[in-house]
């Protein structure tokens, strides 16, 4: 993002805060007991170069989800991955609804490269893996059922897109009664501005959007 863009931002975002807080907006929800890493679509179609969903600065969100997973690792925390991921059965008939009508699902193809995990996160075969059809990880999901089952209170996001799936699963996360905490740094997008309003957003009604030194000192200082 150019210099001019993060200025207007700045600006746009400090009036917004000032509304926001006036009429009781942007409070804290804070950490639970226990929370689970929920990684949202950090697969090839999204992270690597060449796809219509590719998403721009991997090249430092990589790295930053990468810490997070060492330190939920590090502590024995709960780790869920998302993919979205589609069956084609002759022709148009699919289990993506209508959305391929909007955007080049058909890319998804279940089974392929291109929803498959990120291999430069490790994937750890003890770290659950969810093939989503929905932009929300919860929706028509077993997360909810996995999270609670595990004692889970707090879910750590990351992923991309902060202007659909980190957005939808955040808003689906708090209305199913889980504390939501995005990572600022984790969070990718593929247009300018999109992650900056969109978290923006997220932390003024949805969640807490925390820096990734944040996240990683309170985990660090916390049993689980």
């Amino acid at each position: 993002m150019d210099n001019d863009t993060k200025a207007l931002l700045e600006k746009l975002f400090a009036a917004d805060s000032e509304l926001y807080q006036n009429r009781g907006f942007q409070r804290r929800i804070g950490w639970g007991k226990k929370p689970a890493l929920v990684n949202i679509d950090l697969a090839n179609a999204w992270t690597r170069e060449g796809y219509p969903f590719t998403c721009e600065g991997m090249e430092t969100i990589i790295p930053a989800v990468q810490q997070v997973l060492d330190a939920f690792r590090a502590k024995g925390l709960p780790i869920v991955y998302t993919t979205t991921a589609y069956d084609i059965i002759e022709g148009e008939h699919t289990d993506m609804g209508l959305w391929g009508k909007k955007i080049p699902a058909e890319t998804l193809t279940a089974g392929s490269e291109a929803v498959e995990i990120d291999e430069r996160l490790g994937r750890r075969p003890d770290e659950l893996v969810i093939v989503k059809k929905q932009a929300s990880a919860f929706r028509g999901t077993n997360l909810a059922s996995f999270l609670t089952a595990a004692g889970v209170d707090t879910i750590v996001v990351t992923g991309t897109t902060a202007s659909a799936c980190v957005r939808a699963t955040v808003e689906d996360g708090i209305a199913d009664g889980f504390r939501p905490i995005v990572v600022r740094e984790c969070v990718g997008d593929r247009i300018a501005g999109a992650v900056e309003w969109n978290l923006f957003d997220i932390d003024a009604k949805f969640g807490d959007v925390e820096p990734l030194d944040a996240v990683l000192a309170h985990l660090q200082r916390n049993e689980p």
